[in-house]
């Protein structure tokens, strides 16, 4: 076999109608976008492996500050996981509902799912207000500092979520369910749900884990 005649591995998509030989080119995006969303997922599960093995080497790195029994109010975070677990499953919601072509409901599912991560960051954002004004901000000690970084990270990640969302009812509300328009929203539908297992691990290692007596 000469060189002209070898196969292109992983270059070829799709057969000819007329000829019945593979057709040479870049795969269609409807290939691409997802497989590079999902890089781009694995390398932020990389990112937040990280910063948790960060937090439970200096946990008790304490340097007679205050500790994780000290700082945490369960109920608080109980309250912020439900709204964050809840904006998940009608995240799923607004999925279906953009598969059917219902823009209304589509776009209040976006909105509640909006509205709940809202309340989630608000309610972590006054946990952090709250633990700064009594002495316990980053600076205080190594485990603060490991736990502001791996919690603020996951808010970070929170709030440009939430902009990303609103993006998406935009572009809905402008142009409709173009595949182009779904892929996006398939995108954002993975990355929520990222977060939501994210905070799953945060929830149970930082705020469980970490205050039992």
């Amino acid at each position: 076999m000469t060189s002209s005649e070898a196969p292109a591995i992983g270059l070829t998509h799709g057969g000819s109608e007329d000829t019945g030989h593979p057709h040479r080119g870049p795969e269609s995006k409807s290939i691409v976008v997802p497989y590079g969303f999902w890089l781009f997922v694995l390398s932020d599960m990389v990112l937040f492996s990280a910063l948790f093995a960060s937090y439970a080497t200096l946990v008790h790195a304490t340097d007679g500050g205050p500790t994780t029994n000290e700082l945490f109010d369960r109920t608080l975070v109980a309250i912020e996981t439900i709204a964050l677990l809840v904006s998940s499953f009608v995240c799923g919601l607004a999925m279906i509902t953009a598969k059917r072509g219902n823009m209304v409901w589509t776009q209040i599912w976006l909105l509640i799912t909006g509205l709940l991560g809202a309340v989630f960051l608000g309610i972590e954002l006054y946990e952090f207000a709250h633990m700064i004004s009594d002495g316990a901000g980053p600076q205080r000690s190594a485990f603060l500092s490991a736990f502001f970084t791996l919690v603020g990270c996951h808010g970070a990640h929170v709030t440009c979520g939430l902009l990303w969302i609103g993006t998406m009812m935009a572009q809905i509300w402008a142009k409709g369910f173009q595949p182009h328009i779904m892929r996006r929203l398939l995108c954002l539908s993975v990355f929520w749900h990222a977060l939501d297992i994210i905070w799953v691990a945060i929830f149970t290692i930082v705020y469980l884990i970490g205050t039992l007596p």
